[in-house]
């Protein structure tokens, strides 16, 4: 594959596996491009959660709004500019702010492709 560009109108988002919150995520690379990350978009909806397993080693990148990530270690807010990384195994909890969130993401491997120990689940606000 060669040097690409890419911007969330690339990406096909789609609700996030396994919730029916307006959390929504969509791959712009994946395992049918033939590397070895996925990349895309997400974009959240104002004060949604999506509570989960992380599968994969998972990267996010705030572009717009802000979000908080808690574990058992506690909470974290980040907002346009800032990177969230959350090693494979933790459990979190995303929380969307009033105005929602978008964010690119970057994990390895593939999500769509890992075993899931519990499913996504949004418990909306």
């Amino acid at each position: 594959m060669a040097v690409h560009k890419f911007a969330i109108e690339d990406a096909s988002l789609e609700r996030s596996p396994g919730q029916d919150g307006e959390v929504f995520a969509g791959n712009v690379i994946d395992q049918r491009h033939g590397g070895p990350l996925t990349i895309g978009f997400g974009r959240y909806g104002p004060n949604e959660a999506l509570v989960e397993r992380i599968a994969v080693h998972d990267v996010m990148v705030i572009l717009e709004g802000r979000l908080s990530v808690s574990t058992e270690d506690g909470t974290i807010d980040a907002g346009p500019g800032e990177i969230v990384y959350m090693p494979k195994g933790e459990n979190v909890t995303i929380r969307s702010h009033a105005q929602g969130a978008v964010t690119a993401y970057v994990t390895y491997p593939h999500w769509q492709e890992a075993p899931r120990d519990q499913p996504r689940v949004g418990d909306g606000a």
